[in-house]
C-alpha cells in the first residue's frame, strides 16, 4: 500500500488511482531560456524516481512534464541571443534532453509545448470569460480568483493575506486593469516586437498558469491522478492551475498533489535558482562529475527533503556507490568458479529480507533514505557471501538481480566490470608467479605497467581481480 503526502490535506493518504494499477501523472517541467541547473535536475530525478517505483510496483504509467516554450525570459534570452525565440526554445529543449538522458531520467509519455496548444488554450479561456471567471481589459484577459470557491487551499493561505501579497506584487499600470489584485493573467496583450497569436481579445499570447492547466487537462483528461513539481510552484503556480481548471470542468483537477524540496548551496543554505545567480547547470557539472553520482546524490534522499549541494556531499554519494558498484563486482567475479547448486534457502531469506524492507520504505513517501539503508545491507550481505570459499552460481546470480532491480528504482545501471582480456590475463598470472616465488621487484613492476594503462588490480583469497 504505497502512502503519499498529499500538500493538498497536508497529510499522508493512501495512494487511490482513478483507474486501477495505471497512474497518470503531470510534473510541470522547464521554461526552455538557458540550460536546467541542479535544483530544476532535483525535481526531473525526484519524480522520475517516483515514477520508477509506481512501474517496480506494477502500475503502467502515464507521465506528462511540459515544456513552457513562451515566456517573458525566452523572449528576452531570444534578445540577448540574437535569435528567435522558437530557436531559443529548441536550442533549450535539446539541452535538456541530453543533460537529462545522461542522468538516465526517462523520457516522459508525452513532452507537449505550449506553441502547439495555441488553439485549446484560447478555448479554454473563452469558456471561463463564458462562466463569468475571467474578463478582458485592454487587451488582457483576467481571472477572477476571489470568484474561485477555496481559492488558497493548496498553499493554505487565507483570501486577505493572498491579497495583501498580491498587492506588493502588482504594478500600478496592471491594478488599473484589474477588478482586484487577486486577479491573474490568463492573455497578455501583445508588446511590439514579441511572439504573439490571434485570439477573439486581439493579438498576445497565454499566461503561465493557463499553459499547465490546458496540456494536463488535454492529455489526461479532467481529473488527474498526481500533479507535482517543485515546492516553489505551490503558489501562484498550482494554486491557480486549481481555480482555473476547477472552474473551467466542474471538477477536481487533481487528487494528489506532490512538492520537492530545494537543492540549497553554500553556508547559508540559499535556495539555487537563476534569479539569485547561484546555481550550478547539469551541462556544466556533467563535464566534471559521473552523472550517475549525480543520479544518486539525489535520488537517495526523500524527495520532500532539501539537497544541499557540496563537493563533500557529492564525494560522499561517490563513495556510497562504490561500496554498491564493488559488491556487485564481488559477485559477477565469483560466477567464474561458483558452483551450479540451486539458491540456498539462507539467501532467499535475506534477498526477501531487503527486499520488503526497501518496499516498507518507498511505500512510505517514498523515503529514500530508508530504501537506500536496505541497498547497502544487500550489498553488505553479497560482499559476504562472495568471500566464502564456495559459492552458489544461483545465488550469486539472484543476489546482483535484486541488486540491480533495486538500485534501478534509483536510476542508477550497475556496471558489469568483469573483463576479459589475454593480455591482461597473461601480465597477471606472470605476477602471480612472481609473488609466488617472492620477487616483488617484478611483481611491483608488473603492477605499474598494468596502473599504466588504466588497470587497477585487486589481490583476494579467490584470485587476482582487475578492472579498468
Amino acid at each position: 500500500m504505497i502512502q503519499l503526502y498529499n500538500t493538498l490535506t497536508n497529510k499522508k493518504e493512501e495512494f487511490k488511482p482513478l483507474t486501477p494499477n495505471i497512474l497518470n501523472m503531470y510534473v510541470c517541467g522547464p521554461t526552455v531560456y538557458n540550460y536546467i541547473h541542479i535544483g530544476n535536475a532535483r525535481s526531473a530525478i525526484a519524480f522520475d524516481t517516483v515514477r520508477r517505483y509506481f512501474e517496480f510496483r506494477g502500475f503502467k504509467v502515464n507521465y506528462v512534464s511540459n515544456f513552457t516554450d513562451v515566456d517573458d525570459k525566452i523572449i528576452r534570452a531570444g534578445h540577448e541571443m540574437n535569435m528567435s525565440t522558437k530557436q531559443v526554445a529548441d536550442k533549450f529543449i535539446k539541452a535538456f534532453y541530453e543533460d537529462t538522458d545522461a542522468l538516465n531520467i526517462e523520457r516522459a509519455t508525452h513532452n507537449p509545448r505550449v506553441v502547439d496548444m495555441m488553439d485549446d488554450i484560447i478555448s479554454f479561456i473563452k469558456i471561463l470569460i463564458d462562466k463569468n471567471y475571467a474578463y478582458v481589459a485592454q487587451g488582457d484577459v483576467y481571472y477572477r480568483a476571489r470568484k474561485f470557491k477555496n481559492y488558497g487551499k493548496l498553499s493554505g493561505q487565507s483570501v486577505d493575506e493572498l491579497e495583501q501579497g498580491a498587492s506588493e506584487r502588482v504594478t500600478s499600470s496592471e491594478l488599473e486593469k484589474k477588478e482586484d489584485p487577486l486577479d491573474f493573467a490568463l492573455w497578455k496583450k501583445a508588446k511590439k516586437g514579441e511572439i504573439s497569436w490571434d485570439s477573439p481579445w486581439g493579438e498576445g499570447r497565454p499566461g503561465w498558469h493557463i499553459e499547465c492547466s490546458v496540456m494536463a487537462t488535454k492529455i489526461l483528461g479532467s481529473t488527474i491522478d498526481i500533479h507535482a513539481g517543485g515546492q516553489d510552484l505551490e503558489f501562484p503556480h498550482h494554486e491557480n492551475e486549481i481555480a482555473q481548471s476547477e472552474a473551467k470542468t466542474g471538477q477536481k483537477f487533481a487528487n494528489y498533489w506532490m512538492h520537492n524540496g530545494f537543492v540549497t548551496i553554500g553556508e547559508k543554505d540559499e535556495k539555487m535558482s537563476k534569479s539569485l545567480g547561484n546555481f550550478v547547470t547539469v551541462h556544466d557539472l556533467l563535464k566534471k562529475v559521473d552523472p550517475q553520482v549525480i543520479r544518486f546524490f539525489m535520488a537517495t534522499t526523500q524527495y520532500r527533503r532539501p539537497i544541499q549541494y557540496s563537493q563533500a556531499n557529492i564525494d560522499e554519494a561517490q563513495t556510497n556507490l562504490t561500496k554498491i558498484q564493488t559488491a556487485f563486482e564481488n559477485a559477477c567475479y565469483r560466477l567464474k568458479d561458483a558452483d551450479n547448486s540451486i539458491i540456498e534457502s539462507r539467501t532467499s531469506e535475506k534477498i526477501k529480507k531487503y527486499h520488503d524492507a526497501f518496499v516498507k520504505a518507498m511505500d512510505d513517501d517514498f523515503n529514500a533514505q530508508n530504501a537506500i539503508a536496505a541497498v547497502y545491507e544487500l550489498a553488505k550481505y553479497i560482499n559476504v557471501y562472495s568471500s566464502q570459499k564456495e559459492v552458489g552460481k544461483d545465488s550469486l546470480t539472484a543476489l546482483n538481480s535484486e541488486l540491480e532491480k533495486l538500485m534501478g528504482v534509483f536510476g542508477i545501471r550497475l556496471k558489469k566490470n568483469v573483463l576479459h582480456d589475454d593480455k591482461i590475463e597473461s601480465m597477471i598470472k606472470e605476477r602471480d608467479e612472481a609473488r609466488a616465488r617472492r620477487d616483488f621487484a617484478k611483481s611491483d613492476e608488473i603492477r605499474d605497467q598494468l596502473k599504466a594503462q588504466g588497470i587497477t588490480l585487486e589481490d583476494t583469497p579467490q584470485g587476482t581481480r582487475w578492472k579498468k
